[in-house]
């Protein structure tokens, strides 16, 4: 038996214009970014919401889950953030109990911070229901296009962030 060549894009998914650079193009790659975007988090919120937490909360306990011990600086960069608002976050996460900060070792100037257990329990949780809704896209829109979709969104970074976040994640690899 002959095995089938498996289609570049899934039944009911058009392709790409040849003139993918059209205003309409652009537009709808925009929208299914939000959209996606938005459908992907909604549970997430819903569970932050009941802990009286948000996004950025989220994206917060997200980077540290990821880098345990990092700086309140280098957490502040990741999040393109201001200070205050960052400020608040941690508070936020402190006061809860999901996140601690500790002095550096070396420099005693530096705060470092890590998740408490509940703070990596509710990380986890969170995660879960992303994985599981990104995992079932991935497998749906098959190798090639999650190489793809990874190669847009990297080019979507300014320059100056690029690097320093595909290397933080080729770490992981």
């Amino acid at each position: 038996m002959t095995d089938l060549p498996t289609p570049r894009t899934p039944p009911g998914v058009p392709e790409a214009s040849p003139l993918f650079l059209r205003e309409s193009e652009v537009r709808r790659g925009i929208e299914l970014l939000y959209f996606g975007y938005t459908d992907l988090i909604r549970e997430a919120d819903a569970r932050l919401a009941k802990s009286g937490l948000g996004r950025a909360h989220h994206r917060a306990l997200y980077f540290i889950a990821r880098r345990p011990g990092l700086s309140v600086g280098d957490l502040l960069g990741l999040l393109n953030i201001t200070k205050q608002s960052l400020s608040r976050v941690l508070g936020d996460l402190t006061t809860r109990e999901l996140a601690s900060l500790e002095k550096g070792k070396r420099d005693r100037r530096q705060r470092l911070i890590t998740l408490t257990d509940a703070g990596l329990r509710l990380e986890h949780e969170l995660f879960e229901l992303l994985r599981l809704r990104m995992a079932g896209a991935y497998a749906a829109a098959g190798q090639d296009s999650v190489s793809g979709f990874w190669q847009v969104l990297a080019d979507l970074l300014p320059s100056e962030r690029r690097d320093e976040i595909l290397i933080m994640q080729a770490a992981d690899r």
